[in-house]
């Protein structure tokens, strides 16, 4: 297959144990990544990123995302810190704010005023990295999220500056990302029509604000990619992903945007019946949705699919479809995925 032009690709392994994880991130570089991004759920998104730095030598290892506010500032820059270590200076720090059910009822933090919050978060989290070698007192951020640091001195880091990207998702905190970001990283449902038509705009707005130039920024589109052989079997294995996150009402305005309210609003209903799960969805989901929100096919369909995103994505961040799968089901699809990054390798 020759390889069509599309962004650099970047991937977020999976695993059963970190183990496994792990080799399927040294896979995914030694197939062409350029990124290995570290999620969290079920793990602790900075943990993973750390054994992914340990694992391999090349690419890039970021957090995609780790929950800005379930740590504090101080520690989250102080992880970047350690994964720079770790990795030789390869980190990139990406943050999330996460939904509100998840920060107060998993984590017991406040959520109000998400967007400012995170702002000042950004702000402790540059000025701790560049003035922790100093010695000298400091302050940064806000009334939302501070520093105040006196009597600290720590090694003189790798770097003074590590990448802070923001996934964002709304209007607010699309804007906020092109004032305050390195990179804005996208949710892995979404469209290149949606990222030209609204994400993009709204990032240079952020820009314009602030000053900044769009090479200020790397635009990192997630794609949930499903692929297989058989083309129904991709379609059917990428619908459980859409169902877990049609099941929550913040991404409402996402599939709002494709013209999938009603569908989600079905999914919705199916999710709020006794015993069902969140990860147990994939047949209520409209395949409309699924062929919306996801790139789904034939290794040859997906890779021509990829390439809506040129010109708009600095880079992807690919995933592998996970909710509702068996293991087996995640290791094929997995393995699938690394073989097409090979293949678009440069």
């Amino acid at each position: 297959m020759t390889a069509p032009a599309v962004p650099r690709i970047g991937y977020a392994p999976w695993g059963e144990n970190l183990a496994e994880l792990t080799a399927a991130g040294r896979a995914a570089e030694d197939a062409g990544a350029d990124t290995l991004w570290a999620s969290e759920l079920h793990r602790s998104a900075t943990v993973t990123a750390a054994a992914l730095a340990c694992a391999t030598t090349t690419a890039r290892i970021g957090t995609a995302v780790a929950l800005a506010f379930v740590r504090s500032p101080m520690t989250c820059a102080l992880e970047a810190l350690d994964l720079d270590e770790f990795s030789d200076g390869r980190a990139v720090l990406g943050l999330g704010t996460g939904v509100r059910r998840l920060n107060e009822d998993w984590h017991g933090v406040p959520f109000d005023h998400p967007a400012q919050r995170l702002r000042e978060t950004v702000d402790c989290v540059r000025t701790f990295i560049a003035r922790c070698a100093d010695g000298d007192p400091f302050e940064a951020g806000g009334p939302l999220a501070s520093l105040r640091v006196r009597g600290y001195r720590r090694p003189q880091p790798l770097r003074t500056r590590i990448p802070v990207h923001l996934a964002a998702s709304g209007p607010l905190t699309f804007r906020l990302a092109g004032e305050v970001a390195d990179g804005w990283i996208g949710h892995e449902l979404g469209s290149p029509a949606h990222l030209r038509d609204a994400v993009l705009p709204a990032l240079h707005t952020g820009l314009s604000t602030a000053g900044r130039k769009p090479q200020d920024l790397e635009v990192v589109a997630s794609v949930c990619a499903s692929v297989h052989p058989d083309p129904a079997e991709a379609l059917r294995r990428a619908a459980g992903n859409v169902g877990f996150y049609a099941s929550v009402r913040t991404y409402t305005p996402l599939f709002a945007a494709h013209g999938l309210a009603e569908p989600q609003r079905r999914v919705m209903e199916e999710f709020r019946r006794p015993g069902a799960r969140a990860d147990g969805l994939a047949a209520a989901v409209d395949p409309a949705m699924t062929r919306a929100l996801t790139l789904c096919g034939t290794r040859e369909q997906v890779a021509e699919l990829l390439t809506g995103y040129a010109g708009s994505a600095d880079s992807l961040k690919l995933t592998t479809p996970v909710h509702g799968l068996t293991a087996h089901e995640i290791r094929e699809s997995q393995a699938h995925v690394i073989d097409l990054i090979r293949e678009l390798r440069p």
